[in-house]
C-alpha cells in the first residue's frame, strides 16, 4: 500500500512531503486548495500523461515520487524481475521527473525506467477511481471488464483474444489468396490455349537463324548448285586435285624405299588430305543432290517461319524467347493447380482456426453467465446499505450473431438496473442518476475487491450528488473495503458523513507566504478533526451547533465501524 508520497514544484504545492497508514484516509477542504492537485501527482508517479502545466510557475521541473509497501510475491514484484530492475525488500519505491520541455523521467526503485514499465507497475499498486469515473459503467467494455474481473475470467478472456486474432489473420490470408486464385483462375482457359499452341509447334532453340540459313541456302539454290558442280569438277578428273594428290602419293611411297622412314609423316599427310578431299568431294555432291530434290522445301521453311513470328508478335516478344513463354504459361497452369492445394489448406487453418475461437469462446461466455449470477446476488447483497434498498441490478449475457463476433468473445455484456420496485431494469448509464450512479459503482467496487485487485484505492468525490443518511451510508461501505488491514482507501470528499467515519482526515488548504500562494496538507488531530467537519457541515461560519453535529457524527461513525473515535 502507499506508505510515502513527496511532491515537488507541482502547481501550487513547492514541497510536500506525507505518510500514509491503512484504513479509510479522508481528505477534505474548500474547492480550489488543491486535492485535485494531490490527485495529479500521484497519477504522475504511477505512469499518467506528463503535462507541463503541473510544474510550478517559477520552476523549470517537478518531481514526485511514492513509496509503497509490498508482499515478497506482489505482481508487481514480477513485472521488475521480468525487466531486469533489482527489489528493495519490501518496498518499490516510484519516481517521476518532469523537465519544462515536456519531457519526462521515470524511475522505479532508483533505476531508470520507462514510463510504459512505470504505469504497469503502478496499476498493480493503486487505483484512482476519478468523480467522473462512474460514468464509465454505461462503457460496454468496462462492464465486461467489471464481469470478468470478479470471476476471475481475464486469463480465458486474453485466450479468446488470441485464438479471435488468430482467426482473423486466417480469415484475412484466405481471402487474399482467393481474391488471387479467381483473378488468374479467369485466364485459364486462354492461358492454357496459349500453351497448347506453343506446345504443339516443338519449339527448338535458335530455330529463326537456322530456318533463315537454310531459306537463304535454298533461295541461292541454282548458283550454288552450278558453283558445287565447277568445284566437283576441279577436284575430280585426271587433272583434279585428287589425282594430282594420289599421283604425288605414290612418287613418295616409291622414294621412301631410299630415304627410310624420313618421308613416312609425308605420305601420312597426302594419304590424309586425299581422303579428306574425298568427303569434301562427297559433300558437295550431297548438297547438290539436296537443292535438286527439295524444291518444296522452301515453302514448308517459309510457312514455319510466318507461324512463328505471328505467335511472337501475339505475344510481344522475339521468336527465340517463345519457348520461354511457353514455359511461363506451363508454370502458371502448375501454380494455378498448386493455388488451389493452398487454398483447400488455407481454408482448413480458416476452419480450425475458428473452432478453436469458437470452443474457448463458448466456454467463457458460460463461465461468464455463471459468473453473472453471482455478481448480482453480491452487487444486489451491497445496495440496501447505500441506501439503494428498492433498487435491483442485473447482469445480461447475450449471445452476439458470427458477424458482431469479437476478441471479446461472443457475447454483449449489459448492466441493467431498476431503481425502484416493479421498474423494468434498463441501462445502468440511462436509468441512474448521478448519485445512484456513485452509489452502484461503490458497490461493484466493493465487490470486486473482495475478489482480489489492488491495495490501495483512490475515490474521487464519489459521494458527489448525495448527502445525509446515504452519505454515511456511502462511508461505511468505504470503510468496509478496509477490512482487510493490507488494503488502504484514500477518499476525496467534501460530505461531512464520508470524513467522519475515516480512520484517518487530512485537510487540504491554501495559504499565501512570502506574497506566493502554495498549497497545505495537514494530517488532523482529534479537535482539528471535528473543526472541519463542523466546517463542512456550517461552512464559513462554525457555530457550537455545527461542533456538536461534528461530535455526533463522529461517535455515530465510531460505533457503527468499531474504529477509536480519537483517531
Amino acid at each position: 500500500m502507499l506508505r510515502e508520497l513527496s511532491i515537488r514544484n507541482i502547481v501550487l504545492i513547492d514541497s510536500l512531503d506525507l505518510k500514509f497508514d491503512s484504513g479509510l484516509s479522508v481528505l477534505t477542504g474548500e474547492t480550489g486548495t488543491g486535492k485535485s492537485i494531490l490527485l495529479d501527482s500521484i497519477g504522475l508517479v504511477i505512469g499518467a500523461r506528463a503535462d507541463t502545466t503541473l510544474i510550478s510557475g517559477k520552476s523549470d521541473q517537478a518531481a514526485v515520487s511514492a513509496s509503497f509497501e509490498v508482499k515478497n510475491n506482489h505482481p508487481a514484484n514480477d513485472l521488475l524481475k521480468n525487466n531486469g530492475l533489482s527489489l528493495n525488500n519490501n518496498y518499490i519505491l516510484l519516481r517521476r521527473i518532469l523537465n519544462g520541455d515536456g519531457r519526462s523521467r521515470a524511475f522505479i526503485n532508483d533505476q531508470p525506467a520507462t514510463i510504459a514499465l512505470l504505469r504497469s507497475v503502478g496499476s498493480e499498486l493503486i487505483e484512482i477511481q476519478g468523480q467522473f469515473e462512474k460514468y464509465a459503467l454505461a462503457d460496454p467494455a468496462v462492464q465486461r471488464s467489471a464481469l470478468d474481473d470478479f470471476g476471475n475470467l481475464n486469463s480465458a478472456a486474453i485466450e479468446v483474444s488470441n485464438l479471435f486474432k488468430s482467426w482473423s489473420l486466417a480469415q484475412s490470408t484466405l481471402s487474399k489468396a482467393e481474391a488471387n486464385f479467381h483473378s488468374v483462375n479467369k485466364k485459364k482457359e486462354q492461358i492454357k490455349h496459349d500453351f497448347d499452341e506453343l506446345n504443339s509447334l516443338s519449339l527448338v532453340e535458335g530455330e529463326e537463324s537456322q530456318i533463315n540459313d537454310q531459306r537463304k541456302f535454298l533461295q541461292n539454290g541454282e548458283r550454288l548448285l552450278s558453283s558445287f558442280n565447277e568445284a566437283i569438277k576441279e577436284l575430280e578428273g585426271d587433272s583434279g586435285s585428287e589425282a594430282l594428290i594420289q599421283k604425288s602419293l605414290k612418287i613418295v611411297e616409291k622414294a621412301s624405299e631410299f630415304s627410310g622412314n624420313q618421308v613416312d609423316q609425308i605420305i601420312l599427310t597426302l594419304e590424309r588430305a586425299s581422303s579428306e578431299l574425298r568427303e569434301a568431294i562427297s559433300e558437295l555432291e550431297k548438297l547438290s543432290r539436296s537443292i535438286e530434290t527439295d524444291t518444296s522445301l522452301l515453302e514448308t521453311l517459309e510457312e514455319r517461319l510466318f507461324e512463328l513470328r505471328a505467335l511472337a508478335r501475339k505475344h510481344g516478344t522475339e521468336v527465340d524467347n517463345l519457348i520461354n513463354v511457353r514455359d511461363s504459361l506451363s508454370h502458371q497452369l502448375e501454380s494455378l493447380e498448386t493455388k488451389s492445394n493452398d487454398l483447400n489448406k488455407l481454408s482448413k487453418i480458416e476452419q480450425t482456426t475458428k473452432e478453436a475461437y469458437l470452443k474457448a469462446g463458448d466456454h467463457l461466455s458460460s463461465e461468464r453467465n455463471k459468473t453473472s449470477i453471482n455478481l448480482d446476488s453480491a452487487v444486489n447483497h451491497e445496495l440496501p446499505p447505500l441506501k439503494l434498498d428498492g433498487a435491483k441490478f442485473k447482469t445480461t449475457v447475450k449471445r452476439l450473431s458470427e458477424q458482431s463476433w469479437s476478441e471479446t468473445g461472443l457475447d454483449s455484456i449489459e448492466l441493467l438496473v431498476s431503481t425502484n420496485p416493479g421498474n423494468s431494469p434498463g441501462p445502468l448509464g440511462k436509468i441512474a442518476s448521478g448519485g445512484e450512479l456513485s452509489r452502484f459503482l461503490l458497490a461493484l467496487k466493493v465487490v470486486l475487491t473482495t475478489s482480489g485487485g489492488v491495495p490501495t484505492l483512490i475515490f474521487d468525490e464519489v459521494d458527489s450528488g448525495i448527502g445525509g443518511a446515504t452519505a454515511s451510508a456511502v462511508g461505511k461501505r468505504l470503510s468496509a473495503l478496509c477490512a482487510d488491514k493490507n488494503r488502504q482507501v484514500l477518499v476525496v470528499t467534501h460530505s461531512p458523513q464520508v470524513a467522519a467515519i475515516g480512520n484517518h482526515h487530512w485537510r487540504v488548504t491554501k495559504e499565501e507566504n512570502q506574497g506566493k500562494v502554495i498549497t497545505k496538507v495537514d494530517l488532523l488531530s482529534k479537535k482539528e478533526r471535528k473543526e472541519e467537519i463542523a466546517r463542512m457541515l456550517a461552512g464559513t461560519k462554525i457555530t457550537d451547533e455545527a461542533r456538536a453535529a461534528a461530535q455526533t457524527l463522529i461517535d455515530g461513525a465510531s460505533s457503527s465501524t468499531g474504529k477509536d473515535p480519537n483517531t
